[in-house]
């Protein structure tokens, strides 16, 4: 075995000690994050701000399956008033438009539900290398300064935490991203039928998916709306289970 096999095994082995698991601590790190991350969504002010982390996994969105479905993806937007614009090229029609068009609202919650399974399974760095690649990835084809700002601005934040805090910093954060992805899924879809009941927001992502398909946008929002509630299901009975907690977190608390 030679020197950096040796040094990465040693890496693993901080890791593996660094989040042990304490079923007490990971319950009340679950229940208070949890609370902390549904009254960020709930309250106004608080999700003005953190409502275009949920814009840029929307958006990330729209683009990943764009590419998987053979689109040519041209760019990203974020606008201050967190709403987004992903451009693709390709047939305007078809499966792969119908995907394309699908992808973006249910995105945070697929991914905080992916981000749960993480954690239960105990990978709490991989959520946070995953966070990272996604950034990344966002910031490559983002087309505007906002959105370069925004993205720079969550990518300092989930570096500071990942580089600089604690192990028990780390689990909050990491709960607390998972607990707001979940959440935040949901609040986005009552507020695009608010505005379309104003007779707003006629081009969004479900009259697209109507124009499409043919079916009424009321029950493509229907389904979305099924589809972030089972991932907020699903994800919650993971992040509660009880699951991982760094041991240095547990000696704090103990």
């Amino acid at each position: 075995m030679d020197e950096n096999a040796i040094v990465l095994r040693a890496f693993d082995l901080d890791l593996e000690r660094a989040f042990e698991l304490d079923v007490e601590a990971a319950g009340t790190i679950a229940g208070v994050t949890g609370l902390v991350a549904l009254a960020v969504v709930v309250v106004g002010r608080p999700w003005r701000l953190a409502r275009n982390v949920v814009t840029i996994v929307h958006e990330a969105g729209h683009a990943l399956v764009a590419l998987l479905a053979g689109r040519r993806l041209q760019g990203i937007t974020l606008h201050s008033d967190t709403s987004g614009v992903t451009v693709s090229k390709g047939k305007p029609t078809g499966p792969g438009m119908v995907l394309t068009a699908l992808a973006g609202y249910p995105a945070p919650a697929v991914l905080g539900l992916v981000f749960a399974g993480l954690v239960s399974a105990e990978r709490l760095s991989a959520v946070l290398g995953i966070a990272a690649v996604l950034l990344l990835g966002v910031l490559v084809m983002v087309r505007n300064a906002y959105g370069v700002f925004s993205v720079l601005l969550s990518a300092s934040v989930l570096g500071a935490v990942a580089l600089f805090a604690g192990p028990g910093v780390q689990a909050a954060f990491v709960y607390l991203m998972t607990w707001f992805l979940l959440f935040g899924a949901v609040r986005p879809l009552f507020e695009l039928q608010a505005k379309r009941r104003r007779g707003a927001a006629r081009d969004s992502d479900i009259d697209q998916l109507a124009r499409l398909t043919g079916l009424p946008a009321l029950l493509w929002l229907l389904v979305l709306g099924a589809l972030a509630a089972t991932c907020v299901v699903v994800g919650g009975m993971l992040l509660t289970e009880p699951v991982v907690v760094p041991s240095g977190f547990t000696a704090a608390t103990g």
